[in-house]
């Protein structure tokens, strides 16, 4: 995936979260140069992983098969052994029309996917069978909104803006925008994208980068990479 093409949908998903009144934090529009100076205060953003994260899984299709999210806090896994601290993680995504995010499952993360606005989303739901592999006859039973909703395996699940669904650890989903972009909230337990994300097919969680210009902002994925200290 291009720098370039990384920094354009950058402009354009924050254009797009604006227009729901939905503003990022202070340190979203840091410039590299920026980041670095402020390294030594910035210790809990890097350690949090929070910010920009724009994967296309690997396979250079980002308009077909991706995933805009930004990380706006995110708590210590650490913490959850002792039920104490925070506990929790919130995102902001973005699900294109007929944007596949694929088929996944988390062991630890339970979430609440929320539309925040635009067209219909999608889920494509199974429950996991005692080995966490995808059960294709067990019933898919997922609270929306406090009402429990009862599904065939992979039964498809829309939410309209507004509505929200809880899943569970282990619950597999994959998901789409459908009839236009769709704005997505998600709330959780502690978000650990490097080890807690269960692919059905193999695929990468982060989006190779090809250096053709200077990135406007960091990715999560560049923490390591590109600052010191």
């Amino acid at each position: 995936m291009k720098r370039s093409r990384v920094n354009e949908i950058m402009q354009e998903a924050d254009s797009f979260i604006r227009s729901f009144g939905f503003l990022l934090p202070p340190f979203a529009y840091w410039t590299p140069e920026e980041f670095q100076r402020r390294r030594a205060e910035a210790g809990g953003i890097v350690e949090a992983r929070l910010g920009w994260d724009i994967t296309d899984y690997g396979k250079e299709k980002f308009d077909e098969l991706g995933l805009f999210l930004f990380t706006v806090r995110n708590g210590r896994a650490a913490d959850l052994s002792t039920g104490r601290g925070m506990l929790y993680a919130e995102k902001i995504m973005i699900s294109r029309k007929d944007q596949l995010s694929p088929m996944h499952r988390h062991n630890i993360k339970a979430e609440d996917i929320i539309n925040r606005g635009g067209g219909s989303l999608v889920l494509e739901l199974f429950m996991p069978d005692a080995e966490g592999n995808i059960d294709r006859e067990a019933e898919v039973t997922v609270p929306t909104d406090g009402v429990l909703r009862r599904l065939p395996a992979g039964g498809l699940l829309k939410l309209d803006p507004g509505e929200s669904v809880t899943l569970l650890p282990g619950v597999w989903h994959a998901f789409w925008g459908e009839g236009a972009d769709v704005l997505i909230g998600e709330v959780s337990t502690v978000n650990d994208d490097l080890t807690d994300n269960v692919f059905a097919e193999p695929i990468g969680r982060f989006a190779q980068i090809e250096e053709d210009e200077e990135p406007m902002h960091l990715l999560v994925a560049d923490y390591g990479t590109r600052l010191k200290g």
